[in-house]
């Protein structure tokens, strides 16, 4: 069994682990995409579970979604899935962190 220094160490290697990955793939860790769209816009690119790419304009600030459309609780996502307010089709949508290949700001355009 382990001890509880073993687990402590494990974890930060856990961390240290996602963390390479994310910088290997130029995207923020799971924890700073939600801290980000908690506070803006951004746009992220993924690959759908059908292969498909998509690029999605999306947050989570509430400053932003509609209040009819807020979340009713502060329950946590399934694992491994970040959960969103899609921006153009006005509608909740989740992809999975590990197919997402960039996130970057909504580029402007003359539309925004």
């Amino acid at each position: 069994m382990l001890s509880h220094v073993d687990k402590i160490g494990l974890m930060e290697l856990f961390v240290d682990i996602k963390k390479e990955i994310a910088d290997m793939k130029g995207i923020p860790t799971v924890e700073v995409l939600n801290e980000q769209l908690r506070k803006e816009v951004l746009q992220v690119t993924f690959l759908k579970l059908d292969g498909d790419k998509r690029i999605m304009d999306c947050t989570k600030s509430y400053d932003i979604i509609p209040e009819e459309n807020k979340p009713k609780t502060d329950k946590p996502g399934k694992e491994g899935t970040v959960t969103v307010w899609d921006i153009n089709a006005k509608g909740w949508r989740s992809f999975r962190y590990d197919r997402v290949q960039e996130v970057g700001p909504v580029p402007v355009t003359a539309d925004n």
